[in-house]
């Protein structure tokens, strides 16, 4: 049985707050307008800098992050966060990724994999399961 979808959950304390990390403009604009719908908190950041400065500020509940992208990769600013002691629920998606970069992924914090493009219903299956605290998993 897959878990309930986020912001759905009586017992929180209002929209679950979602940041998405992801250099291409129009798949980030489409993916926040998306879990925005579906009644998330969501922020976009176009760099995984961007993100990170933002951490002082304000930590999402949950984060989604592009595996590939120009400047500082989705694996670099999960190692990033790691070593500056961040940890947030984290789906990593990407076009096509092998068993390799899936464990470099995991060890740097991971928690859910799914593959682009993605439909709603994986994405938000993928937020709850990372939210759910799941060992790292596919959905797509």
């Amino acid at each position: 049985m897959k878990p309930d979808h986020p912001g759905t959950r009586a017992e929180q304390r209002g929209p679950t707050s979602i940041a998405l990390v992801d250099d291409e403009a129009a798949v980030r604009r489409a993916l926040v307008r998306l879990l925005r719908t579906a009644g998330l908190q969501a922020q976009g950041f176009a760099s995984a800098a961007a993100f990170l400065e933002s951490l002082a500020r304000r930590r999402p509940d949950c984060l989604i992050v592009d595996l590939h992208m120009t400047g500082m990769s989705g694996l670099e600013m999960l190692r990033e966060m790691r070593r500056q002691g961040w940890a947030l629920p984290t789906v990593v998606m990407t076009v096509s990724y092998g068993p390799q970069a899936r464990a470099l992924c995991r060890d740097a914090g991971a928690t859910v994999f799914v593959t682009k493009p993605i439909d709603e219903a994986t994405l938000l299956d993928a937020i709850a399961t990372a939210l759910g605290g799941a060992a790292a998993a596919d959905t797509a």
